[in-house]
């Protein structure tokens, strides 16, 4: 029997792994710890609540069954998290912690939602690019059996817009192309299909690496064009 974690359940990406999930066999029990419960509801489904972020990591040895993959879509924004240094205790310091926790319990698959263009020329003085390329460095040091990270454009088709004049923006890019729109900005749903396409991929022996990056072609690829409900 297959276990899978969601942490980020509530966010527009984690919601969408989360339901992916729940509507395939990818996983036959699936757990999601976060600070307010999940909308989705399924038998297979166990919805923790648990207030302070600091805790999570250290939860995940004591689920049950025992995890075989973890799918972490924790994310802030600046103004939202109150300062950059909150901003960083969410992004950097609790995914790192939850990183090194599954790693402890044993974990196989570990898909990390990060973000594109982060590795850029001047990502050393972006303090957002610096966390996520800390927690994707770790995630590697960490030597998982199978380690993903998913490297999005922006994301669009949000219930709840973070830029919404911007996403706008680029959701009107279809008009245009596909093709355009696709090199700029993701939909939340082909971002969380993809994330579940390659943790499976994982799990049957296809993954192309041990340690997996998917850049936004892929994303689409995986999430959009070979998707098969």
């Amino acid at each position: 029997m297959t276990s899978a974690a969601v942490f980020g359940c509530t966010g527009a990406v984690g919601s969408q792994i989360l339901a992916t999930l729940l509507a395939s066999d990818v996983a036959s029990s699936v757990k999601t710890i976060s600070r307010r419960l999940p909308i989705a509801q399924s038998p297979k489904l166990q919805a923790i609540e648990e207030g302070d972020i600091t805790k999570w990591g250290g939860m995940i040895s004591s689920l049950s069954p025992k995890l075989s993959m973890v799918f972490n879509a924790v994310g802030t924004t600046r103004a939202t998290a109150g300062g950059i240094q909150n901003q960083w205790r969410i992004d950097h310091d609790s995914c790192v912690e939850n990183a090194k926790a599954a790693k402890k319990a044993e974990v196989k698959t570990y898909v990390y939602i990060s973000s594109g263009g982060t590795r850029g020329f001047l990502s050393s003085y972006v303090p957002y690019s610096k966390m996520k390329i800390g927690v994707e460095n770790t995630i590697k040091d960490l030597d998982f059996e199978h380690a993903i990270i998913l490297r999005p454009g922006m994301i669009i088709g949000r219930e709840t817009s973070k830029a919404p004049m911007l996403e706008k923006m680029v959701e009107s890019l279809k008009n245009l192309s596909q093709g355009v729109q696709d090199m700029i900005g993701q939909d939340q749903t082909t971002i969380g299909r993809a994330a579940v396409a390659a943790a499976r991929m994982a799990e049957e022996g296809n993954a192309p690496s041990k340690y997996w990056v998917l850049e936004q072609a892929d994303i689409v690829r995986l999430g959009r064009d070979e998707w098969k409900d």
